[in-house]
């Protein structure tokens, strides 16, 4: 290299919120960054996505750009009421006056990730960090002394750190031979976005303003079917049965079907969008490269089943201490850089392990047929008029623990 690594930008690979995040907290810090995103400038990013924002991830994109959380909070809503049927009847709800609490954020943000995203870029613009679109790396070459990358569109990088946030398929990963194994969900999820009623607010709308999960839905066949509210509509998840068709359900006459059972024929054409997933439970072996240059972040280095929302929230986590780490390396002497990005591997790593395994418990839980599981939830049903905690049992079980991961950190994820 003719300069020095660290008069280069640090690159961060991919535009989705792990990677926003990454260059704003770099930014934060006084880093130089700059992102490489294999698709268009005007790439299709239709669907709410990750819609659950928790109170820990707005105090960190606050943290990192001020105003950005709060934006989110205003964006989004906070739903007021949790509750949970059983075969058509209610085994558990409660009504919360202070469903947000009473800190400077509430426990969480019900927002579209596009809007979320939005907002990221506003304040990537405001910082002039620049986003190179059609430029998917290619190759990334990490010594002691820095990386050099190349992208698709023939260019070569120069940069000192490299944070691989470039998704699922991660290209970065490859690069640095890491693997990336795991398990896959045995019943497919439908997930819907279907939209208020033309004029009307959540508040307004005839749907109670609540998070419902219903096990065995008569009007969904015996599925299991989850309805939360976010702004500007209501996500609708229902869990195939194990011989559906998940295309089939997934179908635009299905649909049509379904969203008018569970939610009321008005709601009949309001489907705007549809995504069948079977989720993954997967993790790399590492998540930084042999010469703690490249730092995995995001899904390039775990996918987890949705349930806790633990997906973005804890990929916004990874993006943050990504920065740190680097911000110190930067400024240390050799041995203390490698320490420091072994120090976010190693936090990262365990933060991983301890959501794939809250979020694998979840769906062990809405997916397991064992005589044991099924009795676990008839008992409980069973005596939900007359214990409260049996209720709340049904209500809390199909979202997973709710503690953090068990490692120093200023926030839950």
């Amino acid at each position: 290299m003719s300069e020095t690594a660290s008069e280069h930008p640090v690159l961060v690979a991919g535009a989705g919120p792990t990677g926003l995040t990454a260059a704003l907290a770099l930014r934060a810090r006084g880093v130089p960054a700059a992102i490489l995103e294999r698709d268009p400038e005007d790439r299709d990013r239709d669907g709410s996505r990750a819609i659950y924002v928790h109170g820990s991830t707005l105090k960190t994109l606050e943290r990192n750009y001020p105003g950005l959380g709060q934006d989110l909070v205003d964006e989004g809503l906070v739903w007021p009421t949790r509750h949970t049927k059983w075969r058509g009847k209610t085994v558990f709800r409660r009504t919360y006056d202070n469903p947000g609490g009473g800190g400077e954020f509430p426990h969480f943000s019900s927002v579209p990730q596009v809007v979320t995203e939005r907002y990221m870029h506003d304040a990537l613009d405001d910082l002039g960090v620049d986003i190179h679109w059609d430029a998917g790396v290619d190759t990334v070459d990490s010594t002691a002394e820095g990386v050099h990358v190349t992208t698709e569109d023939g260019r070569e990088w120069e940069t000192p750190y490299v944070v691989g946030a470039d998704g699922g398929g991660s290209q970065v990963r490859t690069e640095i031979g890491v693997d990336f194994d795991g398990e896959q969900s045995e019943n497919s999820f439908i997930i819907a976005d279907v939209a208020t009623l033309d004029g009307n607010t959540i508040a307004e709308e005839p749907i109670p303003f609540e998070r419902l999960f219903h096990y065995d839905d008569p009007a969904a066949g015996g599925r299991n079917v989850m309805l939360v509210p976010f702004t500007g509509g209501w996500r609708l998840d229902i869990q195939c049965l194990g011989d559906d068709d998940p295309d089939e359900v997934a179908s635009e006459t299905s649909m049509r079907e379904f969203v008018t059972r569970i939610m009321g024929e008005a709601y009949a054409d309001n489907v705007e969008w549809t995504s069948t997933y079977n989720f993954l439970q997967v993790m790399a072996d590492r998540f930084v490269d042999d010469h703690r240059r490249v730092l995995l972040a995001g899904e390039a280095a775990h996918l987890l089943a949705p349930f806790g929302a633990r997906g973005m929230n804890s990929c916004i986590a990874d993006a943050d201490e990504a920065a740190s780490a680097i911000a110190v390396a930067r400024q240390a002497n050799d041995a203390v850089a490698r320490n420091e990005i072994e120090l976010y591997a190693a936090r990262r790593e365990r933060a991983a392990e301890y959501n794939l395994d809250a979020a694998g418990q979840a769906l062990d839980y809405l997916q397991g047929d064992t005589p044991v599981t099924v009795l676990q939830k008839e008992v409980a049903a069973s005596l939900a008029d007359h214990f409260e905690p049996a209720g709340e049992y049904l209500d809390d079980a199909p979202y997973g623990p709710h503690e953090a991961p068990p490692i120093a950190a200023t926030g839950n994820y």
